[in-house]
């Protein structure tokens, strides 16, 4: 599947040329054909899934490791992951056949235009972005996914109780979400004071995260609800 995108000018992410191992490359050809798809209209979930359990989204799930982790705790919701570089989409399309993971889908393409031109209203019951890339340049703060005009783009998706989940090792892109989602009166933190939440059960602790932790970084997640 070739990566296509639209001509939106600034983008949260550089798609870059990973190396991809044998097995990745096997699970690309053969199984890319079946749990992928580039949409061409609106999403249909309950075609997709081929039944009408809540869709989770997860944005940019680099290697798939809590999709992998999250579809197997909970087989009667749906995963649909969004990511551009190619190795990650086949490690993940490696697990989805070694555990017989039916309940997860994936686009390879950019999110911001997938929620612009393809998921209906009041359809996703949760999204997940998890460390996103902070671009720690100030010049390049512009790219940050998480700012307000993402946040008015998601928040006729979610459902009413749906779940927006950022989590980030990096503090201090944290604190600015953190002080950005208090600014929006549609969503309600679960944490008292705007607080940071403890990590759910349906996030791992991925290798990404290890590597911080080995580095000193603190993880920080913010767990909401559309009101």
């Amino acid at each position: 599947m070739k990566f296509e995108s639209t001509d939106r000018q600034i983008r949260s992410f550089v798609l870059r040329k990973g190396k991809m191992t044998t097995g990745q490359r096997k699970a690309v050809e053969a199984l890319m054909p079946i749990y992928a798809f580039d949409p061409t209209t609106t999403i249909d979930f309950k075609a997709l899934f081929g039944n009408d359990h809540p869709v989770w989204l997860d944005i940019g799930f680099g290697n798939g490791e809590s999709i992998i982790h999250a579809a197997q705790q909970y087989p009667d919701v749906n995963f649909l992951g969004i990511e551009v570089h190619l190795p990650g989409v086949g490690h993940l399309l490696m697990a989805i056949e070694q555990f017989g993971l039916n309940n997860v889908r994936i686009i390879r393409n950019d999110a911001v235009d997938m929620l612009n031109l393809y998921m209906a209203d009041q359809t996703l019951a949760a999204i997940h972005i998890y460390f996103p890339d902070p671009w720690h340049k100030k010049r390049h703060h512009k790219r940050r996914l998480l700012n307000q005009e993402f946040l008015d783009l998601i928040q006729p998706k979610l459902v009413t109780g749906g779940r927006l989940h950022y989590a980030s090792d990096w503090e201090p892109y944290a604190l600015e979400v953190q002080e950005l989602v208090a600014e929006n009166a549609w969503l309600q933190n679960q944490e008292p004071n705007n607080a940071f939440a403890a990590r759910p059960a349906w996030r791992p602790v991925t290798k990404f995260e290890r590597r911080g932790q080995n580095l000193d970084h603190g993880s920080y997640d913010l767990i909401l609800h559309k009101r």
